[in-house]
């Protein structure tokens, strides 16, 4: 049963519709330029006439990430396949005051019953709201269940998974209106709330692939085209053992030599030219050589730098900390080896960290957000007819 609700309607503008069923295809190197959130809020922007909707329900799924990829912190990440991520169904109900979103039902990994399932306070929530409004929705009320795929603070885009795959839902709810750009910006508005406001995260999840944060002031984001006949695959070691966002950022420091800033930059600037030029041995080495914001959180999670010499040593062409941690993450372009490189990691958490710790082998999941099933709206009391992908 539905706990609470909460309006989505807003001060609407007057602007076109999008469409965008499924999510087109980016090129290589394609910049997102959304307006300045500071003067025009993200809630608002894509506001429309009250729209009516094309499906009855519909369930879409938003991939893990891996944000900062080392020495990009809040500007670079990339989605990963596996499996790993997020399920978010909405649907029309009748039983939620119009204009509102409720959240009925919160399953998946053991940690899901800690969430909250008043909207203002649960990232999935929060991101349908934002897309409600977008839409100017005012005739009907939504009901929302989230399935958790994503352990929470894992440092793999767990909130931006689960905010991800509910703005999409909504927006095709109502026959897909919104834009990538807008449905990265309905995003941020559920990270803004639970863990700061940066798009390395959700950007990577509802776009796929890689991804830069050029600007946050205006809004600009740029997809990065990983070459389709190379290989890259991500070694996701991720032990029992939580590191809150907001404790791992009190841990960054406040003031940055020149001298680190300039490696920094330079070993970001390599890692974007290794993902256009499909470089995976360059990218790693780029990845593992974050001289700022490794240095002082690995020391907060056990093991953590005797995974990352381990992960090297098997042949790993190179490790770092996937987002806020603890998920270590290295990469290869070898599954094999990717399996090999991830048993000896698990084996540094046990040995130099008294963690235990599970892995996963993936590929860059290159899709982002996508839905995987609907159902149609009822007519003529017809039955419905459910559709799955």
């Amino acid at each position: 049963m539905a706990t609470a609700a909460f309006s989505a309607t807003s001060p609407t503008q007057s602007r076109p519709a999008h469409c965008h069923r499924p999510l087109p295809s980016l090129t290589r190197l394609r910049a997102i330029r959304c307006s300045s959130v500071s003067k025009v809020p993200a809630v608002t922007a894509a506001a429309t006439a009250d729209p009516s909707p094309v499906f009855r329900s519909v369930a879409a799924f938003a991939p893990a990430t891996v944000a900062n990829l080392g020495p990009g912190f809040d500007f670079l990440g990339c989605a990963v396949g596996g499996g790993l991520g997020d399920t978010v169904t909405v649907s029309v109900d009748s039983a939620v005051a119009p204009g509102t979103l409720s959240i009925a039902d919160v399953s998946g990994c053991a940690a899901a019953a800690k969430l909250s399932r008043n909207p203002l306070w649960n990232c999935a929530g929060i991101a349908g709201i934002a897309a409600m409004r977008m839409l100017g929705v005012r005739s009907v009320g939504l009901s929302l269940s989230l399935h958790k795929g994503l352990p929470l603070g894992s440092g793999l885009g767990s909130s931006a998974a689960s905010a991800a795959a509910a703005a999409l839902a909504v927006s095709e709810l109502f026959g897909g209106r919104l834009s990538p750009d807008e449905l990265v910006l309905a995003g941020l508005e559920s990270e803004k709330k639970v863990s700061g406001y940066h798009a390395d995260n959700v950007g990577p999840s509802i776009l796929g692939g890689f991804v830069l944060i050029r600007s946050y002031d205006p809004f600009e984001i740029i997809r990065l085209e990983f070459p389709a006949d190379r290989e890259l695959y991500f070694v996701l070691v991720g032990p029992e053992f939580e590191a809150p966002t907001k404790k791992m950022r009190e841990a960054l420091p406040a003031d940055i030599p020149m001298k680190d800033h300039v490696r920094n930059s330079s070993q970001a600037a390599a890692l974007v030219a290794a993902v256009l030029q499909g470089n995976v041995r360059v990218l790693g080495s780029a990845m593992s050589a974050d001289w700022i914001v490794e240095p002082r959180r690995a020391p907060l999670i056990p093991g953590m730098v005797s995974v990352k010499k381990a992960a090297i040593d098997s042949g790993a062409f190179g490790c770092t900390i996937s987002g806020a941690g603890p998920t270590a993450v290295a990469v290869t372009d070898d599954e094999e080896k990717g399996k090999e490189i991830g048993s000896r990691m698990v084996e540094a958490f046990l040995r130099d960290g008294n963690l235990k710790a599970s892995v996963t082998v993936a590929k860059l999941d290159r899709v982002g957000a996508r839905v995987t099933g609907s159902s149609a709206v009822r007519k003529n009391n017809q039955a419905l007819i459910s559709i799955r992908i």
